[in-house]
């Protein structure tokens, strides 16, 4: 059964806000921005967040995954639980560092694993990223990769 949008319980924000802080420590963001700002970056003079340089955004199709495949390593060497944060990308190597947009939320993670192996996607989101951003079932979204990774033909 799904959770109708913007339905969640108390119990689960806070599970939410406590996901997302725990993501934005990882990133060597401020925590208390992040808890702020609902998982959002905070935005540098320079209009990057935490002062990482993006590549300009690009919109893709995206999908999520998860249940069937906790507790086993995923591609790039990590755990994948419920709570993980993260995505998969064909190309792109891990640890590369992406900024995802969906619906005015804005969440920075890594590539942690390889996928989608759907047609017509570029990206699978995990659980915790799905929650993150509020994203359900498969859609469009948003994206751009930290230039230090990002190729010229991305």
């Amino acid at each position: 059964m799904r959770t109708p949008r913007n339905r969640l319980g108390r119990k689960d924000r806070c599970r939410l806000v406590l996901l997302t802080i725990v993501a934005a420590a990882s990133l060597s963001l401020p925590a208390a921005a992040a808890a702020e700002t609902g998982g959002a970056a905070p935005i540098a003079a320079s209009g990057a967040p935490g002062g990482i340089a993006f590549s300009p955004l690009r919109s893709a199709g995206a999908t999520w995954y998860g249940p069937g495949l906790y507790g086993r390593q995923t591609a790039c060497g990590q755990m994948l639980q419920p709570q993980t944060i993260g995505v998969a990308h064909r190309d792109l190597p891990c640890g590369t560092t992406v900024k995802l947009l969906y619906h005015g939320r804005q969440l920075i993670t890594r590539v942690i694993d390889r996928g989608p192996y759907s047609a017509g996607f570029d990206w699978d989101l995990t659980n915790g990223a799905r929650q993150a951003l509020g994203f359900e079932g498969s859609g469009r979204i948003r994206y751009a990769v930290a230039l230090s990774y990002a190729r010229a033909d991305r």
